[in-house]
């Protein structure tokens, strides 16, 4: 093991990263769960499933804390897709549920810093139809275990508004720790947004890992669906 880092006056600094290089960009490639596919979104493939999914929830609060309002036009809202799709800075994935192989949900690779190996998922948006259930777990899990595993990522993000209590709840449960509040931090759709940051590192991941696996296997739910075991509970083993 490397010594650590000193300073002028020969304290310690730090702890060294070892051979570290940076990462890869996150490929655009399909991530194939049980339950769900996280797939790059296809605008022409997904929009549809995407619209008439959200609107199972005609009352908009899925979109409260996104900078997006609901839609309630098809067409803008394949557009929204459009532009999203055009990033290159980011990437939206559709989550397709692999029994009725329709899109369901949304979530997005962002903020994404090679050169540090970090690395942030946002813009998720789940419809009534994945919201808690395993695939929505699921597709949390796959976009980690890309991050971390299959691409040497350090730190892996999660942000929300301050008030939001369901992102934050989800947050605790899939184990991230959250580090503080950035006060003032935005303006959006005309109020202020206090955003909560949240995170898991690398020497974090294979505990959090192993709770995915075994709150996901098949033996973890009864006949009727029903889970055995709370995700958490395996964190605290």
């Amino acid at each position: 093991m490397a010594s650590p880092h000193k300073d002028t006056f020969g304290k310690p600094v730090g702890h060294p990263v070892e051979n570290w290089t940076g990462c890869v960009f996150p490929p655009r490639t399909d991530m194939v769960g049980d339950h769900v596919i996280v797939s790059p979104i296809d605008v022409t493939r997904d929009a549809r499933h995407l619209f008439d999914a959200n609107n199972k929830a005609p009352d908009g609060s899925r979109f409260t804390y996104l900078s997006i309002e609901a839609f309630t036009d098809f067409d803008a809202y394949k557009a929204w897709l459009d532009d999203m799709a055009a990033k290159s800075d980011t990437i939206l994935h559709a989550i397709i549920d692999k029994t009725t192989n329709m899109a369901v949900g949304v979530a997005a690779f962002m903020r994404i810093d090679t050169n540090n190996g970090a690395v942030e998922v946002g813009n998720i948006n789940y419809a009534p139809a994945l919201s808690k259930t395993p695939g929505g777990t699921e597709a949390m899990y796959l976009m980690m275990k890309r991050a971390f595993d299959e691409l040497g990522y350090r730190r892996y993000e999660w942000k929300c508004d301050d008030q939001n209590a369901p992102s934050r709840e989800a947050a605790a449960r899939y184990g991230f720790t959250y580090e503080g509040t950035f006060r003032n931090h935005m303006v959006y759709k005309g109020r202020n947004r206090d955003t909560a940051w949240f995170s898991i590192t690398i020497e974090e991941w294979p505990a959090i890992k192993a709770a995915f696996e075994a709150w996901l296997a098949p033996e973890n739910f009864d006949d009727a669906g029903t889970q055995r075991k709370r995700l958490e509970d395996f964190r605290t083993r």
